[in-house]
């Protein structure tokens, strides 16, 4: 039988197991480690604030993904393979981990929160008329 996610511990498992398979992954791992250059030492914290916030009702989150994504897409055009690599790669992980009303939602809000930021980059780049983000070779 597996957890329900109930505890900051539970969040950062479920945080830290994702962004290992983010990291190591073909795609998603350039994006993040050589393209953004995250500083996961930095990022995943404010990910357990973030998903404390979302999931449990803690307060604490303090940030603006879009912008943080919209300044991604410049340096690099995201896609939608990638959001879905996302999306699956972090259902893949509340499954092997949790169970339950709340590990449901998860799996439910990270899905949303994928499809608007992809929506809402790319309504940023047809409404500007341009294409910001640089084509992949």
């Amino acid at each position: 039988m597996k957890n329900k996610i109930e505890t900051m511990d539970d969040i950062k498992l479920l945080v830290d197991t994702f962004y290992e398979k983010v990291g190591a992954d073909k795609i998603l791992g350039p994006i993040f480690n050589d393209i953004a250059h995250v500083n996961w030492d930095n990022h995943l914290p404010v990910m357990y604030k973030f998903w404390a916030s979302t999931l449990l009702g803690e307060m604490g989150y303090k940030g603006n993904p879009m912008d943080a994504h919209f300044k991604l897409n410049e340096k690099q055009k995201l896609l939608d393979t990638d959001f879905n690599i996302w999306k699956q790669l972090f259902i893949e992980t509340v499954d092997e981990l949790f169970e339950g009303e709340i590990a449901d939602t998860a799996k439910r809000r990270a899905v949303s929160i994928a499809d608007l930021m992809f929506f809402k980059i790319q309504n940023y780049e047809q409404s500007a008329g341009i294409n910001i983000g640089k084509i992949r070779k």
